[in-house]
């Protein structure tokens, strides 16, 4: 993308029939913003995608955003990219099995996907226990509509509301009060609310140990498959879900893993290989070309020391932590990866164990 708002890769993708508009179910991408609570870049984007893909199915825009999840992150700091990784979903052996891609298979487990949404939230709901449940909801049924057992999900995004000035002014005038005041302080509410809702969802977390009190706050309840992300450009949540499935067919496979910290090179090569990638000690230009795509969350160390040595992370008063961090992790993963297009985004509540960031990986293995 060479702005938030450029749509023309997508175009020609679609016009060159790499893609098929009518399949296209995601975006998941990174914008050139602040990835604050004014990062507006976010908006952009989704309006200029479902732009496109209204004109180009012939729908109402809202209509697009119905059918097509669209997350983006704020923040392409040090060498990342802008760019969105577009998902399409094709035609299935069984009507209730959606699949990544279509070829003929032997049911090898290969990539699979569901996206679905919960109702808007109101300020007051949003980074509270009505938001944990709503999301809990819809990753239920993600995994009833892809029949698997929570095992087999490696990676679920979930993008979702935080609060705005006008949110925050709507709940004082009917009398509610909000988690808080602070629009980009509500982003770690917001994030850890949705983190904990899939945890529940498979079983990672026991639904009695959830309440108002310890979201953002008690990091020992953690999902271990999930990156969730907020923004004001949206009031619901979204929530897609990848697996490997042996009802799906094609050339994809999903791993996941855990980065130890922001230069834990190795956490990268694990995460790949448990996708399928086979590699000795680093990914050749081969293997390099067989990864699709990449999605990490980024935090500073604890105490801001990064394997006993002082970061500036947390005491730097211009540049939030959450872009240091991402652009730390953002430059390993290129260093492996050998693509700076890395979706990597900020702040890990209830997403992973403390001080640590989960990672997932695309691989192509080929046909089934």
């Amino acid at each position: 993308m060479d702005h938030p708002g450029d749509v023309s890769g997508l175009r020609r993708l679609i016009d060159d029939g790499e893609v098929d508009a009518e399949e296209i179910v995601a975006c998941i991408g990174k914008t050139e913003g602040n990835g604050g609570a004014n990062d507006f870049t976010r908006a952009l984007a989704t309006t200029q995608v479902t732009g496109l893909l209204s004109q180009l199915l012939e729908l109402p825009g809202q209509e697009i955003l119905k059918r097509v999840a669209l997350v983006w992150s704020g923040g392409c700091e040090g060498v990342l990219s802008p760019h969105m990784t577009v998902f399409t979903r094709g035609t299935t052996r069984s009507e209730t099995v959606p699949v990544a891609a279509q070829s003929a298979g032997t049911g090898a487990e290969r990539l699979a996907i569901s996206v679905q949404r919960t109702r808007s939230f109101l300020p007051e709901e949003v980074g509270r226990t009505a938001e944990v449940l709503e999301v809990a909801a819809a990753a239920r049924r993600a995994l009833d509509e892809l029949r698997v057992a929570p095992g087999a999900v490696h990676y679920v995004q979930v993008k979702g509301p935080l609060l705005t000035p006008a949110g925050i002014a709507d709940a004082a005038a009917r009398g509610q009060r909000v988690v808080t005041e602070d629009p980009n302080r509500s982003k770690a509410y917001a994030r850890g609310a949705t983190a904990l809702g899939v945890g529940i969802a498979l079983g990672e977390i026991e639904p009695d140990k959830v309440n108002d009190k310890i979201i953002a706050k008690d990091m020992s309840l953690f999902s271990a498959v999930t990156s969730t992300s907020a923004g004001g450009e949206l009031s619901d949540c979204e929530v897609i879900m990848f697996a490997n499935s042996a009802d799906a067919t094609g050339e994809y496979r999903i791993g996941h893993g855990y980065l130890q910290d922001a230069i834990d090179a190795p956490g990268i090569r694990a995460a790949l290989r448990a996708a399928g990638l086979e590699f000795e000690c680093e990914p050749d230009a081969y293997a390099q070309k067989q990864i699709a795509a990449v999605f990490a969350k980024a935090e500073a160390p604890p105490g801001g020391r990064l394997r006993g040595q002082r970061t500036t992370m947390l005491s730097d008063a211009d540049i939030n932590y959450e872009r240091h961090a991402r652009a730390a992790v953002g430059a390993v993963i290129a260093s492996v990866t050998g693509d700076p297009r890395i979706f990597v985004s900020g702040g890990t509540e209830h997403q992973a164990p403390s001080g640590q960031a989960p990672i997932a990986a695309i691989v192509r293995v080929g046909t089934a």
